[in-house]
């Protein structure tokens, strides 16, 4: 219980502050719009900028950690997609926006607050190199197969056109590259701008937590309820669960493997929405799933937290 106080209420307890506000009418969607627009553009790519021109690459990269996440994010895709063609039925371009959903984890906006929260900002190292190479492989992987199913016959340097436009006009990849361009050239920032840019990465999560709950109040969850149930049931448990096993499997050091578990267990994150979107594919069930998602990790996640060490 005391997990349940401590780590994972003041989360929720800011997202169900910005639902409320936006619910109520006393913040205007618009509103939601502008803050949404300067956490993911500007303070979320400050804030992975900071931490990873400062992050100790040898360290932290290494194979197992990696290994051990994206085999599970990987595995979550192959289930979430070959569940919703063959066992529910859907067409393809759907099947992968639905693997797209078990693919991509929230690991910004709840799984660094979470982990911060239970283990302290010394134990983010780890997330932190998951996250930097968390947006590219996951719109790598969408994109790339969704590309395949909807364009068969299309040349493969187009495909990697687009697989290529569409991650590197992303605001926090850019982040991202330069924070790994700093840090692999041994640029030194001004302290000026550094103390500017520590400013602006403070307001990251606080701002994106308000924001994530006044964008929940526009997914309303119909129908199609049991594949949600299906995809919250991928990314809540087999995705953490794959990640567990193998964690321990290749021996991860005990602060590596709670950030690998963590961080799997996360509920959808918008991006499952935001690629939902782009391809006019199961918006319903992208946008129910990150709001039925949140919601049970609620649960989910103080049952991960009993069984870490």
């Amino acid at each position: 219980m005391t997990a349940f106080l401590d780590i994972i209420l003041p989360v929720f307890v800011v997202i169900g502050a910005g639902y409320a506000v936006v619910w109520l009418g006393w913040f205007a969607q618009s509103g939601v719009d502008g803050l949404m627009r300067f956490a993911q553009n500007f303070a979320i790519p400050c804030l992975l900028f900071t931490a990873i021109s400062q992050l100790d690459l040898g360290q932290n990269f290494n194979a197992p950690l990696l290994v051990s996440f994206y085999t599970g994010a990987l595995g979550g895709f192959v289930l979430g997609t070959v569940g919703a063609r063959f066992i529910f039925g859907r067409d393809w371009p759907d099947a992968v926006v639905i693997g797209f959903c078990c693919l991509f984890s929230n690991s910004l906006l709840l799984g660094l607050p979470i982990t911060e929260r239970a283990y302290g900002a010394d134990a983010l190292e780890a997330n932190f190199a998951i996250i930097a190479i968390h947006s590219p492989f996951c719109y790598g992987v969408g994109i790339t197969a969704m590309e395949i199913v909807r364009a068969r016959g299309t040349k493969p340097g187009a495909v990697v056109r687009k697989v290529l436009r569409a991650m590197f006009s992303n605001a926090l990849i850019i982040g991202i590259a330069l924070g790994f361009a700093v840090n692999l050239t041994g640029l030194v920032v001004p302290s000026s701008i550094q103390h500017g840019l520590d400013l602006i990465a403070r307001a990251a999560l606080p701002a994106a937590l308000f924001g994530l709950g006044g964008v929940l109040v526009q997914y309303r969850p119909e129908g199609d309820l049991r594949i949600i149930l299906a995809v919250c049931a991928v990314s809540l448990l087999a995705h953490p669960a794959i990640a567990l096993g193998l964690g321990r499997g290749l021996d991860l050091p005990t602060a590596s493997l709670r950030s690998v578990v963590i961080t799997g267990a996360m509920a959808p994150g918008i991006n499952a929405y935001i690629f939902a979107n782009m391809y006019g594919a199961a918006r319903r069930v992208a946008a129910s799933a990150v709001l039925i998602g949140t919601a049970l990790s609620i649960v989910t996640v103080w049952m991960w937290l009993s069984v870490l060490p």
